[in-house]
């Protein structure tokens, strides 16, 4: 049985099904002041917990000419205000282990990146912080292998953790094996299933394509198979986006889904 972890109102292993979504990456204070009200007030409606997702700095972009977001210090400052304003918790990515403890003064959870999660240096820092560590399974690595990821975070004495189900890589593209939300349990902690990334197509082109039509069959399945909390880019206008275009569920379709994955959670864990 996974622990429970609650970052403010915000449980994951307990009895309500917590949504992390935001766009993929900061656009500007407005658009992520936004996009935070908006899907606040959707997720209050239907009684889901929500925090607050969105990146200062998208490093593995494929191409040098993408848009990478604010800097740290700019994209911090946008993430307090949301904090501040809308009243929600808040979760990022972390790149480089001097980025925890200045990142950490701000967020409520640090995030640490799929192709990241074997990075010792990086995980120790983010664990030192104290704060709630979510760490994004890698598309390369056996779902049972996380559990040593877990470890290093946990060496430093913060036992907060996460694991994120995100896809796994399948010749150039990506596959989701229901089987890995178990098999990750298993370690004691929560897992959230990322039903975004999940649906990436990163063999196309100069910028990662993807299948947004299948968000809601792997959401519904990743439930379905017990995972403890649902991470979604959300975007108010998907095909405008800088980042991640593809594979954004639309705002304005996500109360619909949302009220269908939660009747799936909670018949799985009546």
């Amino acid at each position: 049985m996974s622990k429970t972890i609650k970052i403010e109102n915000v449980e994951f292993g307990g009895g309500n099904l917590p949504l992390i979504a935001g766009p993929c990456v900061i656009e500007s204070r407005d658009h992520s002041l936004h996009m935070a009200e908006s899907i606040s007030s959707i997720a209050d409606s239907i009684n889901i917990p929500f925090i607050f997702k969105s990146s200062f700095d998208k490093a593995n972009r494929t191409a040098s000419d993408s848009f990478r977001g604010p800097d740290m210090d700019e994209g911090l400052s946008i993430l307090s205000d949301v904090k501040k304003e809308i009243g929600v918790p808040v979760i990022t990515d972390v790149h480089l282990p001097d980025q925890c403890n200045t990142v950490a003064e701000v967020v409520d959870i640090l995030q640490i990146p799929a192709f990241l999660c074997r990075q010792t240096d990086l995980l120790l820092a983010a664990g030192e912080t104290g704060k709630t560590i979510n760490i994004k399974k890698g598309q390369f690595l056996a779902p049972g292998k996380m559990t040593f990821a877990a470890e290093k975070v946990s060496s430093t004495g913060n036992n907060n953790i996460l694991l994120t189900e995100r896809g796994t890589s399948f010749g150039y593209d990506l596959v989701s094996d229901m089987t890995a939300i178990p098999i990750m349990k298993s370690s004691g902690y929560p897992v959230v299933f990322d039903a975004t990334h999940s649906c990436q197509l990163p063999g196309a082109n100069s910028t990662t394509g993807g299948h947004r039509e299948m968000i809601p069959v792997l959401a519904k399945s990743a439930i379905a198979a017990g995972a403890d909390g649902l991470f979604m880019e959300v975007h108010d206008n998907p095909s405008s986006s800088k980042s991640d275009a593809s594979t954004q569920w639309p705002l304005d379709k996500l109360e619909e889904l949302l009220i269908v994955v939660k009747k799936i959670f909670e018949s799985v864990n009546a």
